[in-house]
Formats: structure tokens, sequence, C-alpha cells
């Protein structure tokens, strides 16, 4: 198959399918135009169990498949928000942890799991940081990023710390951990939240300058009550 990037300001990927019974595969809704000669199927993709491991980690219960019927067929899939769609060869990579809602579409040959926190009870207060998206396998991975991405390289023993909100995907070599602000005036004062990602090194790390999250909670304190 072959792709290309659509838009600047709400961008979407474009595919076109060299052979008839390549696919790709996205979350329910995630299609957003397609030719003639494209079919589609919706399922668990890999079972119940594992459909439902992805609405724990913010995405559907279902993968909507579509294959080409005949070479030439296309298919495309749009971001959300405004941002970037950033196209990742996952088996260059080793596999990557990634932030629930950052998957957009990939092909068949990536596999989607759920990716829990060693430290149970740090996730569990971390919001954003609780469950994660554990991306492996081979093929083309397409994420959303919310405004434009920063990648950083980590050296061995590095650390970086981030609003959970502003993690896009980690190198799965990289080291990661919920932690709490310190400072009771830095909680109650500080305007920022009570949970840091801490990133340590080595490895690469994507980050995202918009934390979409938080932009919807400052737009929803201007929508009158009913």
């Amino acid at each position: 198959m072959r792709y290309k990037l659509i838009g600047d300001t709400m961008p979407a990927v474009e595919v076109v399918f060299d052979n008839a019974g390549e696919s790709m595969y996205t979350q329910s809704g995630g299609m957003a135009w397609m030719s003639d000669g494209i079919s589609m199927e919706t399922n668990t993709h890999g079972g119940v169990l594992k459909g439902i491991g992805r609405m724990f980690a913010g995405e559907s219960m279902f993968m909507a498949h579509y294959t080409a019927e005949r070479p030439g067929a296309m298919v495309a899939f749009a971001s959300t928000v405004a941002g970037e769609v950033m196209p990742i060869n996952i088996g260059e990579t080793g596999g990557l942890i990634c932030q629930k809602g950052a998957f957009l579409c990939a092909e068949p040959g990536v596999q989607l799991n759920v990716a829990f926190t060693k430290k149970f009870s740090a996730g569990l207060f971390g919001g954003e940081g609780f469950i994660l998206q554990d991306i492996t396998g081979q093929g083309m991975v397409f994420l959303e990023i919310d405004g434009d991405k920063v990648v950083k390289e980590l050296a061995p023993g590095e650390v970086l710390k981030v609003d959970t909100g502003n993690v896009v995907a980690f190198e799965r070599s990289v080291a990661y951990e919920i932690e709490t602000v310190k400072g009771l005036k830095n909680i109650f004062l500080g305007g920022e939240g009570l949970f840091l990602t801490r990133l340590k090194g080595p490895g690469k790390v994507i980050l995202q300058t918009q934390n979409f999250n938080e932009f919807a909670g400052r737009i929803a304190r201007y929508i009158p009550g009913k």
C-alpha cells in the first residue's frame, strides 16, 4: 500500500492499495472517505477480551477493517482535532507505548493492546496516565498528534517530566511512572495538574504541544449550564 498525508490544520492520511486483499483498520468512525472497491467489516479485532481492553484504553471495542477488492482502491482516515498525523513503521521501533486516543489507523500486522502502569496506585489517580496502549507487530501505524509534535531522544538515565496529557508515545526502552506534584501551594495554587509523567531514558519520546483534555475543560467552562 501507499499513503500520503493531506492537510495542515485538520490532517488526514489517504491510503491507496496496490493489490486486492490489502487492508487497514481503525476505531469505529475513523474513516473519512473512500473509493469504490473497498469492503468494510467491523469486528473486535482479536476477540472480545481485547476489545474490552481497548475500551479501557479509550478506544472503541470494535474496529472497522477496510479491504481492497481491486488494485488502486483508496480509503482515508482523518484526525479528530487540529494537529498532525504521524506515520510510524512499528517494526522498526520495536514497539511503542502510546497514550489513549493517539491511535488513528494501522495495517493488519500491527497489534493494539492495553498497557498498565507498574504502580497501580499511582496510575489509578494519574488521570490519562493509568492505562496506555501497547503497539507492536509489523507494518505502518498512524498516530494523532494534538497541536505540534516534539520528538526528544533521551540519553541513558536522562529524566523528562511531562504533563500526562502532553505525552503521545515513547519507545519501550523508556521507563515510565506517574508522580505527584510536590508542595501544597503548588497543588492548590499552581494551576497545573496534580500528576506528572516521569520518563527516564534511553529512548525516543514523542510529545504534543496541546493537551486536548485541558483545552476541552477550558471550553466547557464557557458553556452555560442547563
